[in-house]
């Protein structure tokens, strides 16, 4: 549901840990992208319940983490058999064994349809409805609206297609609350705001695979000059936005302490990358880009319970 994808193999085999058909299924649910998911899920979890969790919110949040998981592997492997095509053109794509043919479409899509059905089931049943209807709009936007209309046509796919990516968090406000606040609305805009700098660092060491691809990506379809100044101006918007949970007071002194220091390395690279282009700057930068929504979240989980 993410649409970041940074998972790496050399081009033509799979890695030796996917020969097995179980490792290959697991495979499509690009486990890194959805571990991602989850804990953004997660932090929305622990941030919609007051003070300590008690052992009910704790059971319910390990149900709807499962449910939520689920789901999005679902679109994960639904975006390979949609993709399968341009995974196989694409360096760091081109291991994946829908791309290899080491599965089939129909077993892909079965398999892509029986982790939604029973991820949906357990959102409906054990958790409640407004959190499967929001997880399965979440799979339509990234799987259908990203992947099948967005990322062909436009070079903005990654900015409008963020939108799914950036639903975790209030998809675990929903889950412990029922309702989506302004609070997880907020980290929405984090999340949303994050993905472009995040994506486009990505796109610019790896513009010729897009190039032949023939996807619309912004280093492929404006240069790289013009994408290295959207990254750097995306990253100024995105430290405002990361302000907000403590202008709002959803955090204290040690989130805003966390934010500005992490913001401030994110803008840093953003500005090197733009100054001085090199694809080892790229690489770094989107790395960093990985460590900056990490640790930003794990900050506001710690100042959650800070006194």
């Amino acid at each position: 549901m993410n649409p970041t994808e940074s998972s790496s193999a050399p081009a033509g085999k799979l890695p030796l840990a996917m020969t097995s058909r179980w490792s290959q299924y697991y495979a499509l649910t690009k486990p890194r992208v959805v571990q991602l998911i989850v804990f953004c899920a997660l932090i929305g979890m622990v941030l919609a319940v007051p003070g300590a969790p008690g052992l009910a919110d704790v059971g319910l949040a390990l149900i709807a983490c499962i449910g939520i998981w689920l789901v999005a592997g679902a679109a994960a492997a639904f975006n390979c058999v949609v993709e399968q095509q341009i995974d196989a053109k694409m360096r760091r794509t081109a291991w994946r064994p829908t791309a290899q043919g080491q599965l089939s479409n129909a077993w892909t899509l079965s398999f892509s349809a029986g982790l939604c059905a029973l991820g949906s089931w357990i959102l409906y049943v054990w958790v409640n409805p407004l959190t499967m209807w929001l997880t399965f709009a979440t799979f339509v936007g990234y799987a259908v609206v990203y992947t099948v209309i967005l990322k062909p046509r436009t070079p903005q796919n990654i900015v409008i297609g963020g939108a799914s990516g950036a639903m975790p968090p209030v998809l675990g406000w929903a889950a412990m609350t029922g309702q989506v606040g302004p609070e997880a609305l907020v980290l929405f805009l984090i999340i949303f705001l994050w993905t472009p700098p995040h994506f486009w660092a990505l796109a610019l060491y790896r513009v010729e695979d897009y190039r032949k691809s023939g996807l619309p990506m912004l280093p492929v379809t404006h240069g790289n000059a013009f994408t290295r100044l959207q990254i750097f101006l995306y990253t100024w918007v995105l430290f405002a936005a990361c302000l907000l949970p403590f202008v709002l007071q959803m955090s204290g002194w040690f989130y805003l302490v966390a934010a500005v220091i992490l913001s401030i390395g994110f803008t840093g690279y953003a500005w090197l990358l733009w100054r001085d282009y090199s694809d080892a700057l790229a690489r770094k930068t989107f790395r960093f880009s990985l460590i900056h929504l990490s640790l930003l979240f794990a900050a506001l989980l710690i100042d959650h319970y800070l006194p």
